[in-house]
C-alpha cells in the first residue's frame, strides 16, 4: 500500500487546481481505507524527497500542499504560455505590501504612510482577487474597515504563514501616527461609505 498511496497522494496533488489539506487527501480514500495523518505526513516527507532530482517540488502553504514547477525552472516553463502573466501597478502592489505587513489597517492609514490617495476600485481590486478582507472597523470617526490578508495571499505568494514575509525596512507604525482626522475629512470618509452603501 506504501508505494501506491504515494501514487495516489502525488497524482491528487498533481491534478488538484489548488492546495489540499491532510484532511482533503483523507476523504479520498474510502471510508476502511482512510490513512492516517501521520501515514500521510510520512508519505508527504517521501514525495518531497523523491522530488529532489524532478522537475517539480512539494509545496506546503497555508492552505495545505501543492505540487509545483521548481522555481529555478520557471522562465522555461513560462514559454508555454503565451499570455503573459498579469502585472500590477506600483500602487497595488504598495498597498497589498502595506496590508499585509501592517494588517489590520484602514485605506485612511495606507495612504497616511503612503502619502498619496489609494482609490476605492484599487482597494476592490484586490479584494475581488480574493488577497484581502475587512475583518472589522477602526473605532474612529466613519467607522472605516480595517483590512488583512487571507489564506488565498498566503498560497498565492508560496508562503506557509506570514512570519515567512521578507523582512521590509521600517515604515511608520500606523498607531503612532494622528489618527483624529480634521472636520473636512471626516465629513469626506462620511460620505465615501454612504456613496458605497448606497443602492444603484
Amino acid at each position: 500500500m506504501e508505494n501506491k498511496l504515494i501514487q495516489i497522494i502525488e497524482a491528487a496533488l498533481l491534478s488538484a487546481s489548488r492546495p489540499l489539506s491532510i484532511e482533503e487527501i483523507q476523504r479520498l480514500f474510502p471510508t476502511d481505507q482512510t490513512p492516517s495523518k501521520e501515514d500521510i505526513k510520512e508519505t508527504l516527507n517521501e514525495i518531497e524527497d523523491l522530488c529532489a532530482k524532478r522537475g517539480v517540488e512539494l509545496k506546503r502553504v497555508s492552505s495545505g500542499y501543492r505540487m509545483q514547477v521548481k522555481q529555478s525552472l520557471s522562465a522555461y516553463i513560462a514559454k508555454l504560455w503565451e499570455e503573459k502573466p498579469q502585472r500590477y501597478s506600483k500602487a497595488t502592489l504598495e498597498t497589498l505590501a502595506l496590508i499585509a505587513y501592517r494588517q489590520p489597517i484602514t485605506r485612511g492609514e495606507i495612504e497616511q504612510i503612503r502619502g498619496v490617495s489609494v482609490g476605492t476600485q484599487l482597494i476592490r481590486g484586490i479584494l475581488e482577487r480574493g488577497w484581502i478582507k475587512i475583518v472589522g472597523q477602526r473605532d474612529v470617526p466613519g467607522r472605516p474597515s480595517l483590512y488583512a490578508t487571507t489564506k488565498e495571499f498566503l498560497d498565492y505568494f508560496g508562503l506557509q504563514h506570514l512570519r515567512e514575509l521578507p523582512g521590509l525596512p521600517d515604515l511608520p507604525d500606523v498607531h503612532s501616527l494622528d489618527m483624529e482626522l480634521p472636520l473636512e475629512e471626516e465629513q469626506k470618509e462620511v460620505e465615501s461609505q454612504s456613496d458605497l452603501q448606497a443602492p444603484h
